[in-house]
């Protein structure tokens, strides 16, 4: 399967878990879309982030009100995608239809808000909209670029020159201990952990582009900050913790972050999630 249509697989993957869940991302300096985001978006698409600070107030919103869930279309839907992008999130195009990757993006913002996440774009979202709270800071003293990953509301926040610049919606590790044998550097071994992603302060290290293929699993696009733990796309990003210990990235958003985030740069992991 290529890449382009993973994206895609992405998106319709993260639709059904909207389904299945019940009931997030980004994007201010323009940053070209790749042709593997285009294919995904299904059209030329440039994604930009726009800047957003506690300190600065956003612009005015009115909200059109309307209730939407997924599949919906319309100027209401763009309405959405349009206001999510200008407050840091990423819906992916803004295509005036309510996917899978709005609805990451509207995951991510209704954490934030401190709304339960869910498929549904009610008054209280639209309310929400209208008057957004900024992302908690996770780390005051910290360098004014780095990542802060907020396991407690299962978010990451992306700060460029002290302004967040990308939210997103993420699956960190599920705490649930492991044992699985997988074909590994020739010959077949188990591998066992508590699945768990540590707490404390670290650094982006190396990456790879495209599917990176480990010992328990393949990542997108991956960017490692501890050991082999790494912020990384996923074709499956639940709103619960899920994975190895890895923090899974909605594919869209793994596809711009690698050109977004450099080497050596201050990740910050805080919080606990309880279920």
């Amino acid at each position: 399967m290529g890449v382009g249509t993973r994206l895609a697989a992405a998106a319709a993957m993260t639709a059904t878990a909207v389904l299945l869940a019940g009931g997030t991302a980004a994007s201010a300096a323009p940053v070209p879309a790749t042709a593997t985001a285009r294919a995904a978006a299904g059209a030329a698409v440039t994604f930009q982030v726009a800047s957003a600070s506690p300190a600065l107030a956003p612009t005015p919103f009115t909200a059109p009100g309307r209730r939407l869930k997924l599949g919906a279309k319309g100027a209401a839907v763009k309405a959405l995608q349009t206001r999510l992008r200008e407050l840091g999130y990423v819906p992916g195009k803004i295509d005036a239809k309510y996917g899978g990757t709005t609805q990451s993006a509207v995951w991510a913002f209704q954490k934030v808000q401190g709304i339960t996440p869910t498929s549904t774009i009610s008054s209280r979202t639209w309310n929400a909209l209208e008057n957004p709270k900024a992302p908690k800071v996770l780390v005051p003293s910290g360098k004014p670029d780095r990542v802060e990953v907020n396991l407690t509301k299962q978010i990451a926040v992306l700060y460029d020159e002290g302004l967040v610049k990308l939210i997103t919606h993420i699956s960190s590790g599920s705490g649930i201990p492991y044992c699985e044998t997988a074909v590994w550097q020739g010959r077949e071994q188990r591998f066992c952990g508590d699945a768990r992603t540590p707490t404390g302060n670290f650094k982006t290290t190396w990456r790879r582009p495209g599917w990176h293929k480990s010992y328990l699993g393949q990542l997108y696009n991956p960017i490692f900050f501890n050991g082999g733990i790494a912020l990384h796309g996923a074709l499956s990003v639940p709103l619960y913790p899920a994975s190895h210990g890895c923090v899974r990235l909605p594919m869209h958003v793994a596809e711009i972050l690698p050109g977004m985030l450099g080497t050596g740069v201050p990740v910050h992991v805080r919080g606990k999630f309880r279920r």
